[in-house]
């Protein structure tokens, strides 16, 4: 029901209600019929079933397979690594999804404790739980709305709807009805919201809705039906595991076949077959991306981004649109004068900067007088925002409000209404002078009519009411809002002090133009998303042409941009699906939305293909930021509810963070590349080797036992070790991955296949060479060459085009380390007697490690060949 659109009777009438309230028995049948007024929360999955859920990923059930088959075949250290490896997967993955249902429950924080409501005529404090439609409440400042209110009456009545509606400045209420059903909510100034606060004056609503049917109960209702969506990453591991275990499956019957019709032993091809399957399935991969995950998020933090679900970190990468909310993300949050009209002359923000106060004391000494803000115990300045921000400017010039209230005492006031739009103070003239002046201030196009002079640096002059206009129209233009200031001289204050008597013939000082100004660092931090491909959005509750202004300051809107790159909700309302969609990678600024077009917005983009982030501090954030594919919340003036419901918290409040946060996106995301890389192509080459042998009339050239061996050695640490490999240069200089792109993209598949088989030809001409010559040691040599090809590989591969010699051996001091490790434990097995038991091993000659030595550096070399050609004839995006 559109209970704006009722006046007072008509919305007592449809709540069987009147001004004396509800009897305490009436209000009990009513709670019986409605219920509490809480936020219900939907059956959550126990901790039991949430671990369990774990397990359901197809790659974690291929390890778990591989697991059985290791432990069969009496290889329990595999079994035991890649058990700790799946259970370590699913606590981290535990721990993520029981913090992210606390969303609700921060959302039942922001809901009032108590009320005082008009129970059986009289008022009586009562738990907000116990409230019913109908129930008449009193409001004063300080209190939390406890329901939705229709306002039956309003003194000066105030209620901050910053983290409902995204709107910066405090609502001042009204009692009237009004026209328009579908008008936003931040426009519906007779409704008073659950979870708002009232911040001056004092008023009384009629409950409307209770519970799950009010506007907060609403956003609780979208956060528990809204689904969180897969990250890249997820689905492209996803994709990678069903299509590795169906392609390994097939090599190894063919590997079995190929052994037995060669007339190799049954159960040695069986083992080898079962063995090679372990081998090339990358169990270190799942464990290699949450530890690169949880580095880059460990760092992330030193530089002021929180990480509360882990695979967030990749998914900054591939992030294509940032919808950014403008109060307090790209905005201070705060009020302040941006503007300043006197003496013919408008002073914008640098030049407002540089003036001396003393060019317009009279200007600055109303701002002081005319003002009910104050300095609390910290010194903080609290009151209503605009008083706040001309308070603030005049205090910067040097007016003491201390000294100016001593000097000009004040002796009467007629408070702000909104039907007047100002507000009026009277003072006792400075001791030098005789007599009394009042100041008035308020909304210009009422003042200027009150108005018959202005002032000038050459004295009092007859109104100008053209300049003045304009002025204020510039101003007005610019998205500010137009606060006018005037005086009057008084011999004696009058007796009665009325509106009608007091404000006329007024003296025009000034005028001030005030709005919630953009970060200094957004500016930049948008222009940096734009050179990394990443399109910024702004999303607001605010007015359009404050929305434009501030867009086209921080360069979020430009001047070649049509007017389609704006649009209002209610213009989004009217718009069909299909037709939005066709625009919403094209629309720069949302204007006047609502929470769920918020939503709406972000699921269009998805639509699209795009992979959108969304920032926010408010409640109104809070389905959005869960729904969008990284929802960044801000931590400082970021409530509970968007925090719990985001992906990332911003710890210093800053939009240009989230630019640093997308260079480690993309860097961890180059590194899970890199150890992908490096992990498919030894794999491969494992698989070629003992593919091909039998085809070319080779033994069997390694044994189950040591392809354990190489891949627990050789693919761990070094795998590892990749992921503190440091940024690449160009990194914010190329546009985001597609979203859609595969994890083979830019040439990774064709790498992992020549590369594999290189690897395979050197170890099947080395087994070839041996047996021909030295004949003894040929398994050994064949078992060193595999081992040393892919420490060569992993070397090579640290950068995707810049040479080794070019970026620095010791640049990644943890790779070196993990393969001179790696080395060494392979001369272990070589030359300890132990070990030659255990392995089917023999100690190698000087000339044969030589050999062995010789003949793996090639790849090596010919990646390095590989990344010469793509620096000389490849572009960037290659």
């Amino acid at each position: 029901m559109t209970w704006h659109q009722k006046n007072i009777d008509e919305t007592l009438s449809a709540l069987n209600s009147s001004l004396r309230g509800l009897s305490s028995d009436e209000a009990q049948k009513r709670l019986e019929q409605y219920g509490t007024n809480e936020l219900k929360e939907k059956a959550r999955k126990t901790p039991f079933i949430m671990f369990l859920d774990q397990f359901k990923d197809f790659m974690i059930l291929v390890l778990i397979a591989a697991a059985v088959i290791s432990g069969i075949i009496g290889e329990p250290s595999d079994t035991i690594a890649i058990i700790v490896i799946v259970v370590l997967n699913a606590v981290i993955g535990f721990v993520q999804e029981y913090r992210a249902e606390k969303a609700v429950a921060a959302l039942k924080k922001m809901s009032a404790a108590s009320a005082v409501v008009l129970r059986n005529s009289h008022p009586t404090p009562l738990p907000a739980s116990d409230l019913v439609p109908g129930d008449v409440v009193l409001l004063e400042a300080g209190r939390i709305v406890p329901a939705d209110l229709r306002i039956i009456e309003a003194a000066q009545l105030k209620i901050q709807e910053a983290a409902l509606t995204g709107e910066s400045e405090a609502v001042e209420k009204h009692t009237h009805h009004l026209k328009d059903a579908d008008m936003p909510l931040g426009d519906r100034k007779n409704i008073a919201y659950k979870g708002t606060s009232v911040v001056y004056g004092r008023g009384t609503g009629v409950v409307a809705t209770t519970g799950m049917q009010t506007e907060l109960g609403k956003i609780a209702g979208m956060l528990q039906n809204e689904e969180e969506v897969k990250t890249p990453l997820q689905k492209r591991l996803a994709s990678f595991g069903k299509k590795l275990a169906v392609a390994i499956l097939f090599i190894c019957a063919i590997v079995l076949a190929a052994g037995i019709m060669r007339g190799e032993k049954p159960m040695l091809m069986l083992l080898t077959a079962i063995s090679l399957a372990v081998a090339a399935i990358p169990e270190a991969l799942p464990a290699v991306v949450t530890i690169a995950l949880a580095l880059g998020a460990r760092k992330m933090v030193q530089q002021n981004s929180l990480i509360r679900k882990l695979p967030a970190v990749e998914t900054l990468g591939s992030v294509t649109f940032i919808c950014s909310d403008k109060t307090g993300t790209l905005t201070m949050n705060k009020m302040a004068v941006e503007e300043i009209w006197a003496d013919r002359n408008l002073l914008k923000s640098d030049a407002l900067k540089a003036m001396n106060g003393n060019l317009h004391p009279s200007l600055f000494t109303a701002f002081v007088l005319n003002n009910d803000s104050h300095s609390n115990a910290e010194g903080n300045i609290i009151g209503d925002p605009t008083e706040v921000a001309l308070l603030e400017i005049a205090l910067t010039k040097g007016f003491s409000t201390k000294s100016l209230h001593e000097i000009f005492p004040r002796v009467g006031e007629i408070p702000f209404d909104s039907d007047r739009k100002c507000m009026t103070t009277f003072h006792k003239q400075s001791a030098e002078k005789t007599g009394f002046v009042s100041f008035t201030k308020g909304a210009f196009e009422n003042l200027i009519e009150k108005a018959d002079c202005f002032m000038t640096a050459d004295g009092i002059e007859p109104i100008d009411k053209k300049a003045l206009t304009e002025a204020s129209d510039k101003m007005a233009a610019d998205g500010l809002r137009v606060i006018c200031v005037a005086m009057r001289q008084w011999d004696e204050v009058p007796a009665k002090l009325s509106p009608e008597d007091c404000e006329k013939t007024l003296t025009i000082i000034g005028l001030a133009g005030i709005m919630d100004p953009p970060r200094e660092e957004a500016k930049e931090a948008v222009k940096l998303c734009k050179s990394a491909g990443i399109k910024p959005v702004m999303i607001t509750g605010d007015h359009p042409l404050t929305a434009t202004a501030i867009a086209k300051r921080l360069g979020i809107l430009e001047e070649t941009d049509s007017a389609d790159s704006v649009i209002t909700g209610r213009e989004l309302e009217q718009l069909p699906l299909s037709e939005f969609e066709t625009r919403v990678e094209h629309i720069k600024v949302y204007a006047r939305v609502a929470p769920e077009q918020k939503l709406k917005i972000i699921k269009a983009l998805q639509d699209r293909g795009q992979f959108a982030a969304m920032t926010g501090d408010g409640v109104n954030d809070a389905p959005a930021l869960k729904r969008a594919d990284i929802g960044i919340a801000m931590g400082i003036t970021g409530t509970d509810v968007s925090k719990e419901a985001a992906h990332m918290i911003l710890l210093d409040d800053n939009f240009a963070t989230i630019v640093k946060a997308v260079k480690e996106g993309r860097k961890i995301y180059d590194n899970i590349r890199k150890f992908v890389k490096y992990l498919l192509t030894t794999n491969s080459g494992e698989i070629w080797t003992l593919f091909l042998a039998p085809i070319v009339g080779l033994p069997i050239p390694l044994q189950p036992i040591q392809i354990l061996w190489i891949n627990l050695m050789t693919d761990a640490l070094p795998a590892l070790a990749l992921s503190l490999e440091p940024a690449e240069g160009d990194v914010l200089k190329r546009p985001p991955r597609h979203p859609q792109e595969s994890i083979f993209a830019h040439g990774l598949g064709y790498h992992v296949v020549w590369v594999g088989l290189l690897m395979g030809i050197i170890a099947l001409l080395t087994q070839y060479w041996s047996i021909n010559h030295s004949g003894a040691h040929w398994q050994t040599m064949v078992f060193t060459v595999v081992c040393l090809t892919q420490l060569g590989h992993v070397l090579a591969i640290r950068s995707e085009r810049e040479s080794l010699f070019t970026i620095g051996i010791f640049s990644n001091k943890a790779l070196l380390g993990a393969v001179l490790f790696s080395f060494a434990a392979q001369l272990a097995v070589i030359y300890i007697p132990a070990f030659n038991a255990i392995l089917k091993t023999e100690p190698l000659t000087f000339n044969e490690l030589l050999f062995t030595v010789a003949a793996s550096s090639v790849v090596f070399f010919a990646v390095e060949i590989e990344k010469l050609w793509r620096r000389k004839y490849v572009g960037h995006s290659a």
